[in-house]
């Protein structure tokens, strides 16, 4: 590949990320266009639709064989089981956040979320960070007790985010290119099914199912969840392919500042001056990590092509 060629496919790279995010920015919009059903109600449908329409793209993509493959795979159908449960828990949780006028809050899970994998890879991977990482780890930190202790409550639904959807890349990270973005997916939704099928049970028997109840419009927005589960994550993976790893992790912002503005522009959620106090340390922690990255980045790529040189 030439360089120009090479610098062409970066530029896609970083188009199909940033569509990825910013669709995900907007998701809390679709999840309340669903309202009066329930938090615990969407999931099911969520992973039930995503199942489906894995199906029919494993189908037109003719990639059915990769999915056998990958089940012939013991390690690897274990991770896909532990990337399903981290996966469940991210939905429901960010469900109910939407649902319970909780999106900046939610927004703050996934703010922090590039500090928790940061600090998963200490804890997890044994590697070691930078000072300027260990900075932004301990101003995330002060941001979390001023939101507690000043705000009065703790951020459970952001916390919770962050650490599962962090866990989740990691187990991302472990499984690696042997699993492409279809056929994990369609993995992880079928292992979630027996959970769905327990949970609409549930609901059936105590709140009452409330799709197909709300008319037309409402009934065909419902099965449309596998497709806004399943386009932003095709999209992502195939940025992440393209596009520099710095280029991905400047782009990962988009989707909590959309959602926060979300929360406080359009549902005018309480931004009262200790969650304005909270938010901008992690604001804050984020810009120095940022920096950080970006400087490691050019450090890297010049003492490689010194060494090229050599």
């Amino acid at each position: 590949m030439t360089p120009d060629e090479s610098a062409r496919e970066e530029r896609v790279g970083g188009v199909y990320a940033f569509a990825a995010y910013f669709l995900w920015g907007f998701l809390p919009l679709y999840f309340l266009m669903l309202a009066p059903v329930g938090p615990w109600e969407i999931v099911v449908w969520r992973i039930l639709f995503s199942l489906l329409f894995c199906a029919v793209l494993l189908t037109v993509t003719r990639t059915w064989g990769k999915l056998f493959a990958i089940l012939r795979d013991r390690r690897l159908v274990f991770w896909t089981v532990i990337a399903g449960l981290l996966i469940y828990v991210n939905w429901q949780v960010f469900l109910i956040g939407i649902l319970t006028g909780h999106v900046i809050e939610g927004s703050l899970g996934y703010f922090i979320n590039p500090i928790v994998t940061v600090l998963l890879g200490v804890l997890v991977l044994g590697e070691r960070l930078r000072p300027a990482q260990w900075v932004a780890i301990a101003i995330a930190g002060v941001a979390v007790l001023v939101i507690v202790v000043a705000y009065g409550s703790f951020p459970w639904i952001a916390l919770t985010l962050a650490a599962s959807f962090g866990l989740y890349g990691l187990v991302k990270k472990q499984i690696g290119p042997r699993v492409d973005a279809i056929s994990g997916l369609t993995l992880e939704s079928l292992w979630l099914t027996p959970i769905a099928i327990g949970q609409l049970i549930v609901v059936a028997s105590t709140t009452g199912l409330v799709w197909g109840t709300q008319g037309a419009w409402h009934t065909a927005l419902v099965p449309m969840a596998g497709i806004v589960t399943a386009v932003p994550l095709l999209l992502f993976a195939a940025g992440a392919r393209r596009a520099p790893l710095t280029v991905i992790g400047l782009l990962q912002f988009v989707a909590p500042i959309l959602q926060f503005l979300t929360g406080w522009w359009l549902l005018h959620e309480p931004m009262p001056l200790e969650r304005w106090i909270g938010f901008g340390l992690v604001w804050l922690a984020l810009v120095i990590l940022s920096v950080d990255s970006l400087r490691h980045a050019r450090r890297s790529r010049a003492a490689s092509d010194v060494s090229d040189l050599v």
